[in-house]
């Protein structure tokens, strides 16, 4: 691989936990549902719980890869037994539009570590120069 593909990975891993950030946001608009402005905004805010966690999740991964991937995994896993343990049942088409992609996040994460200068595997990195002899 490439040196240039760990910034990549890296902001494509930042990029999609924005993303997924901002599709759990939009869940949050669903307390506008014909209530009034001031009984409707604190279950505004109570809903943009997840979205805020997610966003916390790519600011600390922003310079620690292996916390941005825990975090998007044990976020993805949380979600999962949520779902399970409310008595709906096996709802697996939830856990799919959500958890799924927050797995997907966990993923790029760690492929961006183990790409990188210090990752496992980055033996053949041009740039190291202890390496050359």
């Amino acid at each position: 691989m490439s040196p240039m593909e760990r910034p990549s990975l890296l902001w494509i891993a930042r990029l999609a936990g924005l993303g997924i950030s901002l599709f759990l946001a939009l869940f949050a608009l669903d307390a506008f549902d014909g209530r009034p402005l001031g009984q409707a905004l604190p279950a505004f805010a109570i809903h943009l719980g997840p979205a805020a966690l997610c966003a916390a999740v790519v600011a600390v991964g922003w310079r620690l890869w292996w916390a941005g991937a825990l975090g998007f995994a044990g976020l993805a896993a949380a979600y999962a037994v949520s779902v399970y343990r409310l008595g709906t049942g096996a709802r697996l088409d939830w856990i799919a539009v959500i958890s799924g992609p927050l797995m997907g996040v966990a993923l790029l994460y760690v492929l961006a570590g183990l790409v990188g200068p210090r990752g496992s595997l980055a033996q053949n990195n041009p740039r190291d120069h202890r390496k050359m002899v």
